[in-house]
């Protein structure tokens, strides 16, 4: 039987945003994972070993892992 909860739970999600110099930073939303790396394909990488030191044996790991890019544009008046 599926259960909207248990869909939650299986998902976790990254935010990510350009670094302040080059490259890219993600954040899990609810946990306390962060990475970074110079390329989107590295960051990628990242974010599964990252979310893989997180989760031990003991611990149920999500089994979908999103990237929510998030892009902050300034404009001058």
């Amino acid at each position: 039987m599926f259960s909207a909860m248990s869909a939650i739970t299986s998902e976790i999600i990254f935010e990510v945003t350009e670094a302040e110099e080059a490259g890219y930073c993600a954040r899990a939303l609810g946990y306390s994972i962060f990475t970074e790396a110079d390329t989107i394909d590295n960051l990628r990488q990242n974010v599964k070993e990252a979310a893989d030191c997180y989760f031990d044996e003991t611990m149920e790991a999500p089994r979908i892992i999103r990237l929510h890019f998030v892009r902050d544009e300034v404009m001058a008046r």
